[in-house]
């Protein structure tokens, strides 16, 4: 358990009330321990002393207070300089297993232990109110999901990963939504219009709203992967051969029965599912908090400036003069001087919540089958009249089977295929790069009398032959 791990006298500095020096001298040897430039976990003992001097220094240290468990000399003696200082804090750390000692030779290294280390990144991340990034997590899940779907066999493992970013993103959803109800709390018993506000910003605008809520209510919001999400898992579900395979991987990876992996694959994969189709409900919630905490801080606003000095008895009057009739008149009122503060304006609709827009169902329109006749036929008939090379050469070898050469009135039109094909064989360059081919086969020589060809055409009379 906890006790086991952690030293009996740990939190004594942090719960004196010297708490805020120590406070502060732990985060500086967070900042030397957790170094990423630093290879070596231990650190020499002077460069600590170092750290902490600095720290205390910064702080601005000038007064101690006697601590529990410090002898009468120690209380009575207290520290004058930052180097006395300095010895105190490193002892008191010492003695309570923050620190740890190691002796090499001639010199002295200070290093954490495992649990105290990970205690100390827990504190300073709590300290400092790290942003989490929905997108990340949400994009994590899902990349680890195709990737032990993909490959269950050398990868199966990052499905446990998932289910474990799925766990803590659904821890993060619930500190943010009991953050907000606290904050409600504290927001409805201050009676200052001004702390208040500052309140609001500070904790509200500054940790939740904008790294938090703000990212929900975006266009590129996270949980536009939440189906694909839940698709995977569902046919991950009814994928028994690839389930076999992850089963085996993890058999492999934690060492344990064949029968427990199994059992541990579909406790992630359930779990998954769970967090993420609850994810609406949730923020529905949040989005309640949301609603009744700027509702009282738009009217803490809104009523801070119409408070002005001499109202209360005002009121005391006016109510005075209502209570000696008998309720079924209203004073006349005079002069909005003296008894005047109620008017329309005064009397304000609350802020209306947004309501989601109401499903529907899409219906595939139906078109009018003749509307889809006459588009067929516009393009059959577009079909025809398209200019094409090939059946330009069909057309003209059609007529020159079994000859050497035919002249223009030898040629039949019989279609609009016939009309177009024969318009355009009279004029191949026209056509271009597409007809090269075609007019490196024939020869066409054109003559001055005029012919009628087919009773459609009159044009130059032309001989085309086919080139040896």
């Amino acid at each position: 358990m906890l006790f086991n791990k952690l030293p009996d006298q740990l939190f004594i500095p942090l719960s004196g009330q010297n708490r805020q020096v120590y406070q502060s001298v732990l985060l500086s040897l967070a900042d030397l321990f957790f170094d990423e430039d630093l290879v070596d976990p231990f650190v020499p003992k002077d460069l600590v002393r170092s750290a902490i001097e600095d720290a205390v220094v910064r702080l601005g240290v000038r007064r101690w207070e006697p601590e529990e468990g410090e002898s009468a000399e120690e209380q009575q003696a207290l520290p004058s300089s930052s180097a006395e200082y300095t010895s105190r804090i490193y002892r008191r750390l010492v003695e309570t297993g923050w620190l740890e000692e190691e002796q090499r030779i001639y010199r002295t290294y200070v290093l954490l232990s495992p649990s105290i280390s990970f205690l100390l990144r827990t504190l300073v991340a709590i300290a400092n109110l790290e942003k989490r990034s929905y997108g990340g997590a949400v994009l994590n899940v899902l990349s680890s999901l195709e990737a032990a779907i993909k490959d269950p066999v050398g990868r199966g493992i990052t499905l446990s990963e998932a289910a474990q970013t799925a766990a803590d993103f659904s821890a993060h959803l619930t500190d943010m939504m009991l953050g907000l109800r606290e904050l409600k709390i504290n927001l409805s018993q201050s009676n200052n219009p001004q702390e208040i506000v500052r309140n609001f910003f500070d904790r509200f605008v500054e940790h939740i709203l904008v790294s938090d809520y703000k990212t929900l209510k975006t266009k590129n919001n996270p949980f536009r992967f939440r189906q694909q999400i839940l698709s995977l898992l569902r046919e991950l579900q009814f994928d028994s051969l690839t389930v076999q395979r992850l089963t085996e991987h993890y058999q492999q990876q934690f060492e344990i029965s064949l029968y427990e992996a199994e059992a541990k694959v579909h406790q992630h994969i359930n779990r998954i599912i769970r967090i993420f189709e609850s994810v609406d409900q949730r923020l529905a919630i949040i989005d309640d908090f949301r609603y009744r905490l700027e509702k009282r801080v738009s009217d803490t606003v809104r009523y801070m400036d119409k408070t002005t000095p001499g109202m209360a008895s005002r009121l005391s009057r006016v109510i005075t003069q209502v209570a000696r009739r008998d309720g079924r008149e209203i004073p006349r009122i005079n002069s909005l001087e003296t008894v005047g503060f109620l008017a329309p304006g005064s009397i304000r609709n609350p802020i209306k919540r947004r309501q989601p827009a109401e499903p529907r169902v899409i219906t595939q329109q139906e078109i009018d089958p003749r509307v889809l006749e006459l588009r067929q036929l516009f393009k059959e008939y577009k079909e025809r009249r398209e200019v094409r090379v090939d059946r330009i050469e069909l057309y003209l070898e059609r007529h020159l089977l079994g000859k050497d050469q035919v002249s223009a009135a030898e040629f039949s039109i019989e279609t609009i295929e016939d009309y177009i094909c024969f318009s355009y064989l009279r004029h191949l360059k026209s056509l271009g790069k597409k007809a090269r081919k075609t007019m490196d086969q024939y020869q066409i020589s054109f003559q001055e009398k005029y012919v009628n060809v087919a009773d459609m055409v009159e044009c130059r009379d032309f001989v085309i032959q086919r080139k040896a």
